[in-house]
This record gives C-alpha cells, sequence and structure tokens, in this order.
C-alpha cells in the first residue's frame, strides 16, 4: 500500500492506499478504482472510524489508543475503552490499533476487537521483527 496517492499506487500496481486524514475521501477513491481497490484510513475517533465505513474504506486504522510522542498532535489518547466501542458498533469493519503499541498492549487492543495493530517502534527492530511477529500471531 502507497500513503495517501492513490494515483501512485494505482500506477505502481500497489494493493492499494491508506488515506490520512488530509487525503480525498475513500467514496472517491472507491469510485475512481474501483472495488479491488484496498482502502485503508487513518481515524482519530470514532465519528472518522464511522466516515470511512460509511465511505467504503476496507479498514480503518484507529488511535492513538495510548500516548505516543508522534502521535499527540491528534490529540490525547484515545484509550481501549473507545477502540472497543468502536469495535462493537463498527463490526465487521476491522480497525487497527494505532498509538503507542507495545507488545505488552497488544493483547489488550484485540481483546478490545482490534482486527491488528499498527506501530513505528514496534517493529522498529529488525533483529526482534520475527519474534514481535511470532508473538503478536500467539495472541490472535
Amino acid at each position: 500500500m502507497i500513503n495517501d496517492r492513490a494515483d501512485i499506487a494505482a500506477s505502481a500496481g500497489a494493493d492499494g492506499v491508506h488515506l490520512t486524514t488530509t487525503s480525498v475521501t475513500a467514496d472517491v477513491i472507491r469510485r475512481t478504482f474501483g472495488a479491488k481497490f484496498l482502502i485503508g484510513a487513518s481515524t482519530h475517533s470514532l465519528l472518522g472510524a464511522r466516515q470511512a465505513f460509511r465511505q467504503g474504506a476496507d479498514f480503518a486504522v484507529f488511535g492513538p489508543v495510548f500516548h505516543s510522542a508522534s502521535k499527540t498532535k491528534y490529540g490525547p489518547p484515545l484509550g481501549v475503552g473507545q477502540l472497543k466501542d468502536a469495535a462493537r458498533e463498527l463490526t465487521p469493519f476491522p480497525l487497527i490499533a494505532l498509538g503507542g503499541i507495545s507488545l505488552g498492549r497488544v493483547a489488550e487492543c484485540l481483546l478490545a476487537g482490534a482486527a491488528g495493530v499498527a506501530g513505528i517502534t514496534l517493529f522498529s527492530k529488525p533483529k526482534d521483527l520475527a519474534m514481535t511477529v511470532e508473538k503478536i500471531q500467539d495472541f490472535a
């Protein structure tokens, strides 16, 4: 997937695009690139996740769930409670938890209804990547 630029994603043969909060909306991307083009959307509230779902995104990244220095511009952490509420309301629409996700918090996010987790720090050490992924799979 390519971040933000559906035109580049399509011309490069990528599977899809990950939309930011300032990108063209998912419904426009869907009409332009078709049903098989994968669309993910960054969301920072239940309202944003609802919009992504209604506009035809395939999934939403939801957060920040926990404090994350790189996500402070999106507001305070939403918390696991809001993740759980959003996942419950939008099921089967997949939400990917983001923001302050450590290995110790993966199970908590999955139990709250997240379809998966994303993170910069969580996946930043190449030598630990296989072990990290293995542990996450154990939680699923």
